[in-house]
């Protein structure tokens, strides 16, 4: 950390935590273990900014890892939660608003025609996959190196996010038997999906898949692997599952398979949808979600599903991304960014480059032109990134502290903060060469 800035009390509090907490944090990344250092403790923010304990400011390209897309502490959103706060906190029961919500994501993503919501990303997807078994009678499912959807037991496998930071992609207390039931296929392969479904077809339940994989740092689709997903599950009668936990409403506002224009069979949905609050979703085709009790033998439920604080945050934030322009701003400001990140690394000599799908964003310390696979990733310069956060974090620029996490903008991130991370690059680039 910077001798310039103090963080005496993120200290002290890292000390504190680590007595009641394992590993002083409840998310394994936000320990710093990929970056090395004590981490950051955060005790409010403001449209782009994030403030530490120390008071601290940062331009923050977290944003809570992607739901802050209209940024900290919108006054709508605020004063929405405010009004539901004097009606109650939670009731167990069915609201008007779960309907409202769900008539959105409904008509805002087509190839969702019933929706169930839930509290998490990871219970999205567990339930997901879930419903596939029941629909399909079949147990097996594929995923893909380095796409991590949730600390779900049979899908910890070769899993991206937190488990690349942590050195640890596989799991101990996960039975070798739940493992067995998992495939792992190379990302942007679609020979491999193409050669694997000639010998395992008709034991797939489904596919489960990032179609922009955001959780080994961000790396698009190549052309035809997401459209050789889609053709492969429909000949073998598996059902295909996007997790869009990190790109639904956030890379377009129909989420990545309006983007690519895939139908996928089932979605899971978080982040963006609870405006910053503990939520989750998951929706498909009406004939799969209809296999769900109370009408099908397929169990899910949640006491705290539908929250109606979480509900309310999301309408607000679902209904601000919905304005025309919207995510072209973002976008256009997301280029902007990395244009001049590009322009600052090649001017220092240091290998760089980067991959973009609408405001998601990924930054790579590899020799290569482009990142489009697993293997690429895992040979960027490690080492290049950890110097290189440390500067932007004392320079005021909140980065994720893991080379395997994207970057994302929000509609607050402006001329003023682009410039400012910019300048702070060009400064952290020069050190390294």
């Amino acid at each position: 950390m910077s001798e310039g800035k103090s963080y005496s009390r993120s200290k002290a509090l890292f000390a504190r935590a680590q007595k009641h907490i394992p590993g002083g944090v409840n998310s394994p990344v936000r320990a710093f273990k990929g970056v090395e250092g004590n981490p950051v403790f955060f005790s409010r923010g403001e449209g782009a900014y994030v403030y530490d304990a120390d008071d601290n400011g940062y331009i923050d390209y977290i944003g809570a890892w992607g739901p802050l897309i209209i940024g900290h502490c919108h006054p709508k959103v605020i004063e929405a939660l405010k009004q539901q706060l004097e009606l109650g906190l939670a009731f167990g029961a069915p609201t008007e608003k779960e309907i409202e919500i769900a008539d959105l994501i409904c008509k805002i993503m087509p190839s969702i025609e019933s929706v169930r919501l839930v509290n998490s990303g990871t219970e999205a997807t567990m339930s997901a996959i879930r419903l596939a078994r029941g629909v399909t009678k079949r147990d097996k499912v594929v995923k893909f190196e380095g796409c991590y959807h949730g600390h779900v037991d049979s899908l910890l496998v070769k899993a991206g996010s937190g488990a690349l930071t942590m050195g640890a992609p596989d799991s101990a207390g996960i039975p070798e038997s739940t493992a067995q039931q998992t495939y792992v296929l190379p990302y942007n392969n679609s020979e491999a999906i193409e050669e694997f479904f000639k010998q395992h077809g008709q034991e797939i339940a489904c596919v489960i898949v990032e179609p922009v994989a955001g959780n080994m740092n961000l790396v698009p689709p190549t052309p035809g692997f997401l459209e050789t997903l889609r053709s492969i599950t429909e000949a073998h009668e598996s059902l295909l599952i996007f997790d869009e936990v990190m790109t639904g409403f956030r890379v377009a506002l129909g989420g990545a398979q309006s983007i690519y224009n895939i139908d996928p069979d089932l979605t899971t949905l978080g982040k963006v949808i609870g405006g910053g609050l503990p939520v989750g979703a998951f929706g498909g085709k009406k004939r799969y979600m209809d296999m769900l009790a109370p009408l099908g033998p397929v169990y899910q439920a949640g006491t705290l599903s539908g929250n109606p604080l979480a509900v309310t945050a999301g309408l607000i934030m679902l209904n601000e991304i919905s304005k025309p322009g919207f995510h072209q701003a973002l976008t256009d400001n997301t280029e902007k960014l990395l244009t001049g990140l590009q322009h600052h690394a090649d001017a220092a000599g240091i290998p760089f480059c980067t991959n973009q799908v609408g405001a998601m964003f990924g930054c790579f310390f590899s020799e290569e032109s482009k990142i489009s696979s697993f293997d690429q990733v895992m040979q960027c310069n490690l080492e290049h990134f950890k110097q290189y956060f440390h500067s932007m974090l004392d320079q005021g620029i909140y980065l994720a502290p893991s080379a395997f996490e994207t970057g994302f903008l929000s509609a607050a991130h402006g001329e003023k903060e682009i410039q400012l991370t910019l300048k702070a690059a060009e400064i952290a680039f020069s050190q390294l060469s």
